[in-house]
């Protein structure tokens, strides 16, 4: 069974909802999922040991909030290159801050990264849920190789 850790930044709630939906995705598809909040990662060693890495935050005047920039510092150092990767987000008007994490996770850390961000106004809008959960089998799929 692999195992895939969800690491999110979050001021509403909205990106939580998100990832608990991404992680039953992930259930659905008869692997692990842990959810972690951004603050809890204190260094890259609680990074490492997942089959895949999940990160979301929201995006809050054009940015992701500053607990995930800071995470995505010391992931660099995590070597995480090869693991699966996903990116998320919830965000109001503009959503640029799933896109980032997602760039820096395929170009820097050169994961596997899956298909594309995932990008919610909320996980209660427009079939937010099953798109939630699809992009957490989505990344199920591809730690089952």
């Amino acid at each position: 069974m692999a195992k895939a850790l969800i690491v999110f930044a979050t001021r509403t709630g909205a990106t939580e909802k998100i990832a608990n939906l991404i992680a039953e995705g992930i259930r659905i598809s008869g692997h692990e999922a842990e959810i972690v909040k951004v603050t809890d990662i204190k260094k890259e060693d609680d990074l490492k040991g997942y089959d895949a890495v999940v990160l979301g935050s929201p995006t809050y005047h054009g940015e992701m909030v500053q607990g995930m920039k800071t995470l995505l510092f010391m992931a660099e150092k995590a070597q995480l290159e090869g693991t699966v990767g996903g990116a998320f987000g919830a965000f109001g008007w503009s959503g640029e801050a799933p896109d980032r994490i997602f760039e820096t996770m395929k170009n820097i850390y050169k994961m596997n990264m899956v298909g594309n961000p995932l990008r919610l106004k909320s996980a209660s809008l427009g079939g937010g849920v099953t798109m939630a959960q699809d992009y957490g089998r989505e990344i199920a799929k591809k730690m089952a190789g």
